[in-house]
């Protein structure tokens, strides 16, 4: 091989492959988009149907209290976007007590956190229902709401224990390295996927309603 050919060849830019990983997961979350979206058609139908039944019941929701518990479960994507920030400079634990110097433990037990008072919000709104005569086989109503804040939730309940393995994993390994950083990375995506569809049910059931 000549000098010239050499030269070449080391000054010849890596190809950089996608992270098999994260499009998997990408591609995954697309199909979840579809399911949402029927969803969403299946309680839009609902509702023409049922027009004055839907704006009677639909006016027993507390909605200051469903934009609180909206607001905890955005604050709660900041968190883990804060622990990915922390994966990719390989930090794992505090430094100190400022929350600048956190790792990935401090942001994701904090996500964790705001994620299961999402949780435990949404069970209190259930039973909130229940007492007041609304339920999923009761009307048309109940079955779409159920239905479709129902999903969601077992979705947020999935991401949680995602959490819970990765904070796992961070204690479990010697080396945090970039396999267990794009871990992290993937359960960001799908913990911001389920905030951005509670977005739009919240706009949907709440504000539409």
């Amino acid at each position: 091989m000549t000098s010239s050919s050499l030269t070449h060849s080391q000054s010849a830019p890596m190809v950089q492959r996608p992270n098999i990983v994260a499009v998997g997961t990408i591609v995954w979350l697309g199909s979840e988009v579809m399911f949402f979206a029927g969803l969403f058609a299946i309680y839009f139908t609902l509702r023409s149907t049922n027009p004055g039944a839907w704006a009677e019941q639909a006016n027993t929701l507390n909605v200051p209290f469903a934009l609180v518990n909206t607001i905890i479960l955005v604050i709660s994507s900041f968190w883990c976007q804060f622990a990915v920030f922390a994966a990719e400079r390989g930090q794992t634990k505090r430094t100190s007590w400022k929350p600048v110097d956190w790792g990935i433990t401090e942001w994701m037990f904090l996500a964790y956190a705001f994620g299961a008072i999402f949780v435990s919000g949404q069970v209190l709104e259930y039973a909130t229902l229940v007492s007041e005569g609304i339920t999923i086989d009761g009307s048309a109503y109940g079955s779409a709401f159920y239905l479709t804040t129902g999903f969601h939730a077992l979705h947020v309940t999935g991401g949680l224990i995602a959490m819970l393995l990765m904070l796992g994993r961070v204690f479990a390994v010697k080396n945090f390295g970039h396999k267990e950083a794009t871990s992290i990375i993937v359960v960001s995506y799908y913990w911001h996927f389920v905030d951005v569809v509670w977005i739009g049910l919240f706009l949907v059931i709440y504000v539409l309603k």
